[in-house]
């Protein structure tokens, strides 16, 4: 983000003064022991997750292929049947369902592993800085889970009302734009056969990427506060952003998914811009910090 970073702006001196710092500055083993710490915080929050969301993962299950379910009624294609998962092996089942409590204890313990990752980085800040753990870690997992639940209840539905209406009793029916005329017996079903495992990764993966894209002006109000950016270098980054902003949601949506491409780069795009307001209003308080730092 350094074409982002524009021009360096003073500290004010609410964020001084440098004894602050040297108050809470580790040796290197320390800085070491306190990443272990961190990291055993957070693998036991995780534990303790994994062991809820194992006892309802088929609950679980249920809820996440719940927009699949409605969106295939509600299509009301004859030609695509009851919705219906498959699974291709004995075992299959149950590794989705360990799966599924994996993923529902990494939501489940969001918000403590946030808190765990904003002590580790709170010692290189300003007493004042590390005020806002509190609001970090809450900010965190309410973006994280904001962006899944946008995912869940607006990107899964619109993506498979989208594939699901590809689904026909005869495939032959096309004729009518190419011109060629097919008879009844030369009809070819198109039906989905969707299984377990394929279905849970295509959800997973969209529910993981929208709620990293969500935490995007948390990141950068994070940035702007220790200094790194600011609203002028986000500003004129803005049409490069949008650019990278369709690149990344291309990596991070499930296979060539037009619908849910689009459908994560335009949030991204207008998160970025909050965040240039974030960053602005940092700036101006900063400035009035300073003018009243420098008034008799």
């Amino acid at each position: 983000m350094a074409s982002a970073s524009g021009a360096a702006e003073p500290e004010s001196p609410e964020l001084l003064p440098e004894s602050e710092l040297d108050d809470s500055r580790m040796p290197f083993l320390e800085h070491l022991r306190e990443l272990r710490t961190r990291l055993r915080n957070a693998a036991i929050a995780l534990t303790g997750g994994f062991v809820i969301a194992f006892f309802f993962s088929q609950e679980l299950f249920v809820l996440l292929a719940r927009p699949l379910v409605e969106t295939w009624n509600e299509v009301g294609n004859e030609a695509a049947g009851a919705p219906v998962l498959y699974f291709n092996s004995l075992i299959e089942p149950f590794w989705v369902y360990l799966s599924v409590s994996l993923w529902g204890g990494i939501f489940i313990s969001s918000p403590f592993i946030f808190h765990q990752l904003w002590l580790f980085i709170a010692p290189g800040l300003y007493k004042r800085e590390r005020r806002y753990g509190l609001a970090f870690a809450a900010s965190s997992a309410v973006l994280f889970i904001g962006g899944a639940a946008f995912c869940y209840f607006f990107v899964l539905p619109a993506g498979y009302r989208f594939f699901l209406n590809y689904s026909t009793h005869n495939l032959a029916e096309i004729r009518r734009g190419i011109g060629v005329d097919y008879s009844v017996a030369d009809a070819i079903a198109l039906q989905p056969l969707l299984g377990m495992d394929a279905y849970l990764g295509f959800v997973k993966k969209l529910l993981l990427g929208f709620g990293l894209v969500f935490e995007l002006p948390l990141v950068l109000l994070f940035l702007s506060l220790a200094g790194l950016v600011t609203h002028r270098g986000l500003w004129r980054f803005n049409r490069w952003f949008t650019v990278i902003a369709f690149i990344v949601a291309a990596i991070l949506t499930p296979g060539p998914d037009v619908i849910s491409q689009i459908l994560m780069a335009l949030p991204m795009i207008l998160l970025y811009n909050i965040s240039i307001v974030l960053a602005y209003l940092v700036a101006r308080r900063r400035a009035a910090a300073a003018a009243a730092a420098a008034d008799p």
